[in-house]
């Protein structure tokens, strides 16, 4: 089955099937570019790997005598956003190209996900390792550093938030009090991350009517996380939409013995028999 894949595919295949313990940052750079290579299946992996490297080398130099993880931060962010001038997109934020980190390092544009994963990269290479934080509506990250209880919000500049910060950011998002669960600050891993990176891609194709390209993105998604019933009813629904009947009928069936008790079981059964008039 891998053989008959895009090398792209088969790339991102090998990564999704690493056991979590094993998944490092370097895991996360390649599952990122993997996802850029689909898109560009003629790009240079070596070169987006080199922009890195280059960054890195940028940096240490800078950071080498500095003993305060905060000036470390800061020093990041001077470099990141005022001399490099990475900036969130927010004026064309569901861009899909906000979403692929090889244009997010040629454009200097792109959405907290992608901005926050090169902030982790180079920390990590830096020796200043960073977490991602899946907070609701949006992504930041953390230093896990113990002398350093601060969060960094990428997509608005490196701009640093304590946890009260993070309450009024929720509220801001929101448009409303929102109280601030410590899960929303909890660490994420790396399968959660690329997971998010895809479900974004797809949530971008699904608005636009590309429905090939949405389901490629939930074919990688569910490689990630094989059983998650929602994923393969859309996969099911989107098959249906390109009249791709049988598939569509299986994923559909599996949808309804996975969650019998779902809330759209009628809706889904109807669309079912539907289907049978068609194969």
């Amino acid at each position: 089955m891998v053989l008959s894949l895009s090398p792209a595919r088969q790339k991102f295949w090998q990564i999704a099937h690493t056991p979590d313990r094993e998944m490092s940052i370097e895991h996360l750079v390649e599952g990122a570019l993997a996802i850029a290579w689909e898109e560009y299946p003629r790009m240079d992996l070596g070169h987006y790997r080199d922009i890195f490297d280059r960054m890195v080398r940028d940096l240490e130099p800078r950071i080498a005598e500095i003993r305060y993880p905060l000036k470390i931060v800061q020093e990041i962010n001077q470099y990141l956003f005022a001399e490099q001038n990475f900036c969130g997109n927010d004026l064309d934020y569901y861009d899909p190209r906000n979403s692929f980190i090889t244009d997010v390092l040629e454009r200097r544009l792109g959405i907290p996900l992608t901005l926050s994963l090169i902030y982790m990269v180079l920390g990590d290479r830096l020796g200043f390792p960073i977490e991602g934080i899946s907070f609701p509506g949006h992504f930041i990250i953390r230093p896990q550093h113990p002398d350093l209880e601060i969060f960094i919000d990428p997509y608005n500049q490196g701009e640093i938030l304590f946890p009260e910060d993070c309450a009024n950011k929720l509220a801001q998002l929101y448009g409303r009090e929102v109280p601030l669960q410590q899960e929303y600050l909890e660490p994420v891993g790396i399968r959660r991350i690329l997971d998010r990176l895809l479900n974004n891609l797809k949530m971008i194709y699904l608005r636009s009517h590309e429905p090939s390209k949405a389901l490629a993105a939930i074919e990688r998604s569910l490689m990630l996380n094989p059983d998650v019933p929602t994923q393969c009813r859309d996969r099911g629904l989107i098959c249906y939409q390109l009249d791709r009947f049988t598939e569509a009928r299986i994923d559909l069936e599996n949808y309804l013995q996975s969650v019998p008790h779902a809330t759209d079981r009628g809706i889904i059964t109807q669309l079912i028999e539907e289907i049978k008039h068609c194969i």
